[in-house]
């Protein structure tokens, strides 16, 4: 595999990513943080250039200290042939099976060669699948790259007032200070190491909130390495009024006028959900969300 850490090569690839989504999105999103200041020390490989076939989108060896931080030890993957992915995944030098590790892509085929590479390591493999959601202008990417991700402290959102004369709710920016609020409401976390990764999200990447009458955000929406926003709460009292709704507008409005891209997992998807999403704007695509979490012999959870 070839390591990309030229620039021109990065937008170069960033721009073909586009004609291929939506299976290219959590790749293409992650080279989006990459070329736009690399907040989780990224990098990207593949496996020739300039006509490549298979990305791989993992943590630089410095962030990967952690063997059992899968929420740090992730790996994005997208292939033009995912039948062909086996001989690659096995290369202990490209993926490190003595880690926990999560291995995730918008390509249910990419599962067979993870699941052959996973036990010639002997490695046990999980799989989860997702319904993806994406809206209309993801299809329509402009995949200049002009768009200019400051910090996002900088550029921050619009202290809209939210129009409700009962709820006195005020939309604002999520703060790392709100962390522990987050972690203790998401299902996939509440414990140490997702509260540093909760922590590190808020800090480097968008996320939004709503504030309640008492100035504390009663719902939020955050935003991970690879653009996928998550993480998405509101409180019981405040469930069942349209208020992730808005947030959800006010927050893809920033999004889309900064050219970011952005798209939804969830799990257990129904009808009632699609409607949700509907009223955003959102629709699911066939391709679906993957993946794979990964446990060294010696690792597996009991």
């Amino acid at each position: 595999m070839i390591l990309l850490d030229n620039s021109q090569k990065l937008l170069t690839l960033y721009k073909s990513l586009a004609s291929s989504i939506p299976e290219s999105l959590k790749v293409y999103g992650s080279v989006y943080h990459i070329n736009h200041g690399n907040p989780f020390n990224m990098e990207v490989l593949v496996d020739s250039w300039p006509d490549y076939q298979m990305v791989i989108i993992r943590p630089q060896k410095q962030e990967m200290t952690d063997d059992m931080d899968s929420y740090t030890n992730v790996y994005r993957i997208f292939s033009k042939d995912p039948q062909k992915s086996q001989e690659v995944l096995k290369n202990c030098e490209i993926i490190n099976w003595k880690q926990r590790l999560r291995i995730q892509g918008l390509q249910e085929s990419l599962g067979e060669g993870i699941r052959a590479a996973a036990f010639s390591n002997s490695v046990k493999v999980e799989y989860s699948r997702a319904g993806l959601f994406i809206t209309e202008d993801i299809l329509k990417l402009n995949a200049s790259n002009k768009s200019k991700l400051e910090s996002w402290v900088e550029t921050g959102h619009p202290d809209d007032e939210f129009e409700s004369e009962t709820l006195h709710l005020k939309y604002a920016q999520l703060d790392v200070s709100h962390s522990g609020l987050v972690n203790d409401n998401w299902n996939l976390g509440k414990n140490e190491r997702s509260l540093r990764y909760i922590n590190r999200c808020i800090g480097a990447l968008p996320a939004a909130c709503m504030l309640g009458p008492e100035g504390a955000p009663i719902s939020w929406l955050t935003m991970d390495p690879s653009c996928e926003a998550g993480m998405a709460y509101s409180m019981e009292k405040y469930r069942r009024r349209g208020i992730m709704v808005q947030l959800m507008l006010r927050f893809r409005k920033y999004l889309r006028r900064n050219n970011i891209p952005y798209y939804f997992s969830k799990l257990d998807v129904n009808e009632k959900y699609r409607r949700f999403m509907g009223q955003y704007g959102g629709f699911e695509v066939s391709c679906g969300w993957h993946q794979w979490t990964c446990y060294p012999q010696n690792l597996v959870p009991f």
